[in-house]
């Protein structure tokens, strides 16, 4: 077993360089300086290699991309330029950039500690939710650096969070290929279809704390389902360990409404996040005197004075007072009972609108589906009958149309993943 340090990271670390603006240097290849090393991972874009400077023997890494079109090379240059604006410790940074013939390469620092993403699906590491709150806390205030800047990830998830060492708890955001400008963003098509499968592992994942997605339904198409509608719950038993401080941070997180949902800013002041480590607090058993005492505060007992022989006037007062109190307790008896029913009938009153929106949403997804798959360029397999939604490069489902050459794979894995992660078969919303 793998324990993670869950101490809280002290200062920053002093980099491997200074950081710097990159400028592209044209028509020189980067061969010429660099000693290549071996291969690290290899993604949609490009491949990336460890390599060692000659000129200081600084090992780092080097990210190989092919330009066989002008938007290819834009689509680098814009990389280049928005990690230019990134200066930021928990951000990946760059070393160089180079353009040779039909090639261009970006130099980075290089991290050696794996992906989030094994951390969170590998039994050898161990996950608390107190290692969880190190994590997410480094991940917002990264966020909130990017989004302060006007930049948008647009591929955040486990597998583009590095950790810089095996056990250690310092993380570093990567990959900011599709990374752009919000203007940009609302321009691009593209970028939407492909957040589609992102969300869902983005939601999913953030919920790993627990061991379980709260959006599983019976099916894939279900879980799509219940991500695009936001219908989520904590109800497994697996939830019953996370603190409530955590699963409000998620709620937040999930909400479907922009304007209730927290923002990366607004995550860094939140409860959970602001929480650091101390010693457990012991819970306080509630003692059965303590209980009996919280049961007779709840009833409305009346003080009763004892009848004298005397005294028939003060009987007839006591027995007044026993038949308001009947028929005081049966009216508020009608009442709770009428305001019971109310709340049921607007239970479900609110149960069949949120199925009638399930099921809608289960047709417009299978009618989306249907017309994404007869894309020339789609990366993904659906069985619309069989409810499956799956990628090609983490299955070896069959696609009824096309056959799967090497070139048709398109990794949907970080950039820096090896090739034994790459092989491993992803686990799909929570399964």
């Amino acid at each position: 077993m793998i324990y993670i340090d869950d101490s809280e990271p002290e200062g920053v670390l002093e980099p491997a360089f200074p950081m710097r603006d990159v400028t592209i240097n044209r028509n020189v290849d980067a061969h010429k300086h660099y000693d290549v090393l071996g291969e690290v991972g290899r993604g949609k874009f490009g491949t990336v290699y460890k390599c060692k400077d000659k000129a200081n023997g600084l090992q780092l890494a080097a990210k190989f991309v092919p330009i066989p079109k002008r938007e290819d090379k834009r689509n680098v240059e814009r990389e280049v330029e928005i990690m230019n604006s990134l200066q930021h410790h928990l951000i990946i940074q760059l070393y160089a950039a180079y353009e040779y013939q039909k090639m261009m390469c970006v130099v980075l620092e290089l991290i050696e500690g794996g992906e989030l993403f094994d951390r969170v699906v590998d039994d050898e590491f161990v996950l608390t939710e107190r290692v969880c709150r190190v994590f997410i806390r480094q991940v917002c205030e990264a966020m909130a650096f990017i989004h302060g800047n006007g930049i948008v990830h647009l591929d955040l998830k486990p597998e583009n969070i590095l950790v810089l060492t095996q056990k250690g708890n310092r993380i570093k955001i990567i990959d900011f290929g599709l990374a752009l400008k919000p203007a940009q963003y609302f321009r691009t098509i593209y970028v939407s279809a492909r957040a589609i499968r992102n969300l869902i592992k983005t939601r999913t994942h953030i919920l790993r704390i627990s061991g379980l997605s709260p959006f599983m339904g019976e099916n894939d198409i279900e879980t799509m389902s219940n991500v695009t509608i936001a219908k989520y719950d904590f109800e497994d038993d697996c939830f019953n360990g996370i603190s409530p401080e955590c699963l409000d941070f998620i709620a937040k997180l999930l909400a479907k409404d922009l304007g209730t949902r927290m923002t990366a800013a607004e995550c860094m002041k939140h409860k959970w996040l602001q929480q650091r480590p101390a010693t457990a607090a012991t819970a306080t058993p509630i003692t059965k005197a303590a209980s009996a005492a919280s049961k007779s505060r709840l009833k409305s007992v009346s003080p009763v004075t004892a009848p004298s022989e005397s005294s028939e006037d003060s009987t007839e007062t006591i027995e007044d007072e026993d038949d308001d109190e009947e028929e005081l307790a049966v009216e508020q008896a009608k009442q709770e009972n009428q305001q019971q029913d109310e709340e049921l009938a607007k239970l479900c009153g609110d149960a069949e609108l949120e199925n009638k929106e399930l099921d809608a949403t289960k047709d417009n997804l299978k009618n989306f589906i249907v017309r994404w798959e007869t894309h020339p360029n789609s990366p993904y397999v659906f069985d619309v009958e069989g409810n499956v939604i799956a990628p090609l490069s983490e299955t070896s489902y069959p696609h009824p149309r096309r056959t799967h050459g090497a070139d048709s794979l398109s990794s949907s894995r970080g950039e820096y993943g090896s090739q034994r992660q790459r092989d491993r078969h992803a686990l799909i919303h929570g399964k």
